[in-house]
């Protein structure tokens, strides 16, 4: 299937339901400092997405894929601190864990589809 835009993307589109979720998790979270981090780190995943997608040359989507895949991993070790730090419950560590591993491997997909 050929994609002719960057809404199309599968690692977008949960990219973007993952961000709306962190936003809504952390909105009233007066810890100002790891909102903004974990809240833009979860941007940067389907900014970089749609970006490289949009600058036509597989060579430039591909770095910006590596880009929103390193987002993830930010995204994944914030969970972390998020639960150290009694911010999130059990259920949603484990949640931001697997959507944020999914994505992750879908990007690697993406990424391994334009070597070939």
């Amino acid at each position: 299937m050929k994609i002719n835009q960057f809404e199309d993307i599968v690692a977008w589109q949960k990219s973007k339901v993952l961000a709306v979720e962190i936003y809504s998790q952390f909105r009233s979270l007066n810890d100002y400092g790891f909102k903004d981090q974990i809240c833009r780190a979860s941007v940067s995943v389907m900014n970089n997405i749609a970006e490289g997608f949009e600058r036509r040359s597989d060579q430039d989507f591909k770095k910006f894929l590596y880009i929103s895949k390193g987002s993830c991993g930010e995204i994944r070790s914030m969970r972390h601190l998020a639960k150290e730090l009694n911010y999130i419950s059990p259920e949603i560590h484990k949640n931001f864990l697997n959507k944020s591993t999914e994505i992750s491997k879908l990007i690697s997909g993406l990424i391994k589809s334009l070597a070939s």
